[in-house]
């Protein structure tokens, strides 16, 4: 089977949407972070955990759960907050500005998921974990889809000039 150059332009638009709704699940949950209380997200992590817990005292996800949310301190709470929120918007508006073929937003944005991976990188060196590993993973597939898209519009752009972007 050959990919070809609609495939891989399909597979940028069908990444950028779900960069979009990831981006869009980072400023709404910053925005949660920033106007709950610790109280009200540890009393969520029991409620959560309650029924799993009564099965299975034992069970490593409920108490991992359980014990995060024990554990996140106001510092930290405010920290995720701001990295949502900023990392969510940045991404939210690159990509809305890439879907709408703005040639002066593929650079941008290439150069944000650069940033972000090597920062995502940066973080795993102290904390490994498979969401983080999997954010990534998915930073580098869309990296390399949009500056191969990039490399597109502007050779169409070239071939058409006075196109708006």
């Amino acid at each position: 089977m050959k990919i070809t150059e609609i495939d891989i332009r399909r597979m940028f638009q069908a990444s950028l949407w779900l960069k979009g709704a990831h981006s869009l699940a980072e400023v709404l949950g910053g925005l949660s972070l920033a106007f709950l209380s610790h109280d009200l997200i540890v009393r969520m992590a029991i409620a959560l955990t309650r029924a799993e817990l009564i099965e299975d005292p034992r069970d490593l996800v409920a108490n991992a759960v359980r014990q995060a949310a024990e554990g996140f301190t106001t510092d930290a709470q405010s920290f995720a907050a701001w990295y949502l929120f900023s990392h969510g918007l940045i991404k939210l508006v690159l990509v809305a500005a890439v879907l709408a073929k703005r040639i002066w937003a593929y650079p941008v944005f290439i150069a944000a998921l650069i940033g972000f991976i090597l920062y995502q990188g940066y973080r795993m060196t102290f904390d490994l974990t498979a969401v983080l590993v999997a954010i990534t993973v998915l930073d580098l597939i869309v990296l390399v889809l949009a500056w191969h898209e990039y490399g597109f519009v502007r050779r169409e752009r070239q071939r058409h000039p006075g196109t708006e972007g």
